[in-house]
């Protein structure tokens, strides 16, 4: 599952100039193609045929993105894809440790893309200049690209459901605090919207407050600066 809010970072949604909605545009299709794949590839790999079963376990882009979730994160700063469907009962005797890695998969995905883009980009070899007036230059959508990915990671390691990181907690939790986590899973969509839209109307957001440290202190050690 990859959802966003793209926070007011580095510019990311002050701007919808031509060469950053091109930038966006190529950088969810990669950013949230190779998550939902990396899901279906790990979950695949663990005897989980359910996803490749359903198609997903491919890099076209056709096969992964919700056209209303895609258009959202372009415009409005919050969408989705299409969730990978998974089969715990198919991922063995290690069912549960399976589940965190084929949901930790995803936004390592983004993690590592992140981190590709900043090698490249630091190396110093992209052009500065733009090829043409409505086109990003190659810095520019390398940035874009860092930043957007390392959001996806982040917003994704959110320990609420339907997010990556739900399961990821669940596994990590000793078994006496899994018990209670567990009872309140059923609720994480309704928490979920209630962190993203209820709370910040009275000044209460706590999602900025974990992701705007996390996203700036991550892009310096990436990019620099």
């Amino acid at each position: 599952m990859v959802a966003a809010q793209a926070w007011d970072q580095k510019g990311l949604m002050l701007n919808l100039s031509p060469s950053l909605l091109i930038s966006r545009i190529i950088t969810l299709l990669i950013a949230l193609t190779v998550h939902e794949f990396s899901h279906a590839f790990v979950a695949n790999r663990f005897g989980d045929d359910t996803a490749r079963n359903a198609g997903r376990l491919t890099l076209n882009p056709l096969k992964h993105l919700d056209v209303i979730g895609s258009l959202m994160l372009l415009f409005v700063g919050f969408g989705w894809a299409k969730p990978v469907p998974i089969n715990p009962w198919k991922l063995g005797q290690h069912s549960r440790s399976a589940v965190m890695w084929v949901s930790l998969a995803g936004p390592g995905s983004n993690l590592l893309m992140a981190i590709i883009g900043a090698l490249v980009l630091r190396t110093g070899l992209v052009p500065t200049t733009t090829p043409a007036s409505f086109l990003p230059s190659p810095t520019a959508f390398l940035l874009t690209f860092i930043v957007i990915n390392l959001l996806l990671m982040l917003f994704n390691m959110i320990p609420v459901s339907p997010l990556d990181g739900e399961k990821i907690l669940e596994y990590l939790l000793p078994e006496p605090l899994r018990n209670g986590f567990v009872k309140i899973q059923p609720y994480g969509p309704l928490i979920l919207l209630v962190l993203m839209f209820v709370l910040p109307r009275f000044g209460i957001d706590i999602i900025s407050w974990f992701m705007n440290p996390a996203l700036s202190g991550l892009s310096k050690i990436l990019i620099g600066g």
